[in-house]
């Protein structure tokens, strides 16, 4: 019964990896994805691409950092594992590099833990609040630190200059908001350019 529940979510995360790399919601070995079953973390491996992710590409943690597979995590996985420890709830974990939520990343905003504008109303049901991380090198510490301090003030975050992240209680769920955050973040893109 647990193999074939990780099967499952294997097939969910391979699915929603070529939807978004089809779509052109992310390019290249760029996003990276994970979810949580029996008490482990699964991740895409460093250097995965989600155009063509098999199930074989994800690399196993526990809840403690402690990589427990050959393969080898994406090197963004402590922004992973800091959102399962601070949010255990948490059933999966989204990031990619969506072209409007990098560009929104450069707007000024008023309120650090809610940057962008609910212009409909999906976003604020499907995710809630969404909150600005300081821009860091990928992949650093800096980036790891400055995504700790604030990772229990938003619900979904912003990495400045880089992309989103999104928790969801499961796959599907991290993939509807992180959709919604980039669907969002392009009609606030839009309007604020014609405001201009």
């Amino acid at each position: 019964m647990s193999d074939l529940k990780l099967n499952e979510k294997l097939e969910t995360a391979i699915w929603i990896a070529k939807s978004l790399f089809d779509r052109n919601r992310t390019t290249g070995s760029s996003a990276n994805m994970s979810f949580a079953h029996e008490g482990k973390i699964y991740i895409t491996q460093s250097g995965s691409c989600f155009g063509t992710l098999k199930a074989e590409q994800f690399a196993v943690l526990d809840m403690d950092g402690n990589i427990l597979s050959e393969n080898k995590p994406s090197k963004e996985w402590p922004l992973h594992l800091q959102i399962y420890q601070k949010k255990p709830e948490t059933g999966a974990v989204i990031h990619t590099h969506g072209s409007y939520a990098v560009l929104w990343s450069f707007v000024p905003c008023e309120n650090e833990n809610d940057v962008i504008p609910d212009h409909t109303p999906y976003l604020k049901m499907k995710l809630g609040t969404v909150g600005m991380i300081p821009y860091e090198k990928p992949g650093s510490e800096a980036l790891f630190k400055a995504f700790g301090d604030r990772v229990e003030n938003s619900d979904g975050y912003l990495l400045k200059q880089h992309g989103a992240v999104v928790p969801g209680k499961n796959l599907l769920d991290a993939f509807y908001s992180i959709e919604e955050l980039e669907e969002s973040a392009k009609i606030a893109w839009m309007l604020h350019q014609k405001a201009l």
